[in-house]
């Protein structure tokens, strides 16, 4: 579009073209070769796989083909910006001689796209480390060709004598300056000694216990408590302030009335209510189990499971996915995907996620209130509720996470019963790791839990069976299959010493060990 008829200040029209978005990247450098700065980025494809993932860094390599190159980050933001052509034209004009000759100046405007995301390098570069030894004469030697093997090599490349080359095990985790605000050493006075080592001279916990009061029960205990704590009854009646509350204790009252036995998963999959306020709930309607087959779940008051054999269906079963090249798919290729772990650090080349919303009282009786419209109540009753696959296990369908926590009476499959009940009216003793069951019944549950999880996600990815690699590996799902139970328990068998069998997925966490930091 021309402006030469526009003035100086004066704001010129522009047509948008709203359907072509692109992506802004402030390169750190003089682009004079624009394939050669997409390999600093790691090619067209790289660029792509990490705009596809918001929680990813962008990466520059100033020397990408470098192995032992570190790259510096890009941030990673929202823009509002148009990306334009300008043009600018000069036309001399003939026939006017001498200073009169003014060229005459117009100007194309065009626009290429909507700017949304825009890359910003705002950290500073790392230490490099080259792959380089210094002779005693000053010179430089390139030891890449040494260190690096690039074709199949005999027996001697891996003996030859080399230059010590240690690169550091780690780099920084940050890229930023941060402020560690130092501050000078305490000064005693003279003659000052330090106390003694006692109790009341320890540091003990950086903050105040949680008010939830809640009562935590070993397996060994002898009793278990019959009503709440006194301090549990004053904290839930401060905050239970308006009908809704009253209606969600009522309820959670009638749920320990049909099962003594919950675990917190499986009360917020039935029952709509603020997770601050369910914390506060639970210590005022049950007790929790530490250890024994009833650990993690919330109980109610007066009643003791090691006294009923009928409580074995209310069991907990800790169950994770099993995978690894033997059962025929690597944990990078299951459809089901990792809790958040304690280990997952934040690494430069990612960013934090961002955190959830504080709640206002404001929010928790929106839609709660008496003056509430009716629509309001109904979208309110199922803020909280959690999906019933959160706690129940059915063939067929995969878990939402690798690592699940059921109880026995949720394990939706006929043949699962029947493992659960082997031994009805034979129950004579209650153990820690069995409870009222047989020996290795959690053990027979997961072999045949994981079986059925290996046939679905056969089902949804055969693409994952189908390599010769991972059919071998696939031997036992392909001969469960088939009805050959003495294969499958020769396979079990073998399998019993495998350390992988139980291992933890990636990413799982403690949930009990999380609930029980929520009331301490």
């Amino acid at each position: 579009m021309a402006a030469a008829d526009w003035g100086p200040g004066v704001a010129v029209p522009v047509e948008l073209r709203r359907e072509r978005h692109m992506v802004c990247v402030e390169y750190p450098g003089v682009v004079r070769d624009v394939s050669k700065m997409l390999q600093t980025l790691g090619g067209e494809e790289g660029v792509s796989r990490i705009y596809a993932d918001p929680t990813k860094r962008l990466e520059l390599y100033f020397r990408p083909k470098d192995p032992y190159c570190h790259p510096v980050c890009a941030n990673r933001f929202s823009t509002s910006s148009l990306l334009l052509r300008i043009k600018r034209k000069m036309r001399r004009q003939r026939g006017a001689p001498g200073p009169e000759a003014h060229p005459k100046v117009t100007f194309d405007i065009e626009s290429l796209g909507i700017v949304s995301t825009v890359y910003k390098f705002q950290g500073m570069s790392d230490f490099q480390y080259l792959a380089v030894h210094t002779e005693a004469g000053g010179r430089h030697m390139s030891m890449y060709s040494k260190v690096l093997m690039v074709k199949p090599e005999k027996e001697n490349f891996f003996h030859q004598e080399l230059p010590l080359y240690i690169p550091p095990p780690i780099f920084s985790r940050l890229d930023t300056p941060v402020d560690y605000s130092y501050r000078p050493e305490t000064q005693h006075r003279e003659g000052y000694n330090n106390p003694s080592i006692s109790g009341e001279n320890l540091i003990g916990l950086s903050r105040a216990r949680r008010p939830h009061n809640a009562i935590f029960v070993n397996f060994e205990g002898d009793e278990v408590p019959e009503q709440p704590l006194e301090a549990a009854a004053q904290t839930w009646r401060k905050v239970c302030t308006n009908p809704v509350d009253h209606k969600v204790e009522e309820e959670l009252r009638k749920l320990f009335e049909i099962r003594p036995i919950w675990s917190r998963n499986a009360v917020k999959a039935n029952i709509s209510v603020h997770p601050d306020k369910l914390k506060v709930l639970l210590p005022f309607m049950a007790y929790y189990m530490i250890t024994g087959p009833w650990r993690s779940l919330w109980i109610r008051f007066g009643y003791d499971p090691r006294k009923h054999p009928d409580a074995k269906i209310y069991q907990v079963l800790d169950f994770r996915i099993r995978c690894g090249m033997k059962y025929g798919y690597a944990p990078s290729d299951m459809p089901v995907k990792a809790k958040r772990s304690t280990y997952n650090y934040s690494l430069p080349i990612t960013v934090k996620k961002t955190t959830s919303q504080l709640v206002t009282m404001q929010d928790l009786k929106q839609g709660l209130g008496p003056s509430a419209s009716a629509s309001a109540r109904k979208l309110a009753s199922n803020k909280y509720k959690l999906k019933d696959s959160v706690y129940i296990f059915r063939e067929g369908a995969l878990p939402p996470y690798r690592q699940m926590f059921y109880q026995f009476c949720d394990l939706n499959v006929d043949e699962l019963q029947k493992i659960i009940h082997r031994n009805d009216g034979a129950e004579s003793l209650c153990t820690e790791r069995d409870g009222w069951c047989l020996p290795k019944t959690s053990d027979d549950l997961r072999d045949m839990m994981s079986l059925m999880i290996r046939h679905t996600i056969r089902s949804k990815r055969p693409a994952l069976f189908s390599s010769p690699a991972k059919a071998d590996g696939g031997k036992e799902q392909l001969t469960c299959g088939s009805g050959d139970e003495d294969a499958e328990d020769a396979e079990d068998e073998d399998d019993e010493d495998d350390e992988d069998d139980f291992k933890p997925s990636d990413g799982s966490e403690n949930e009990m060990e999380t609930e029980i930091l929520d009331y301490v």
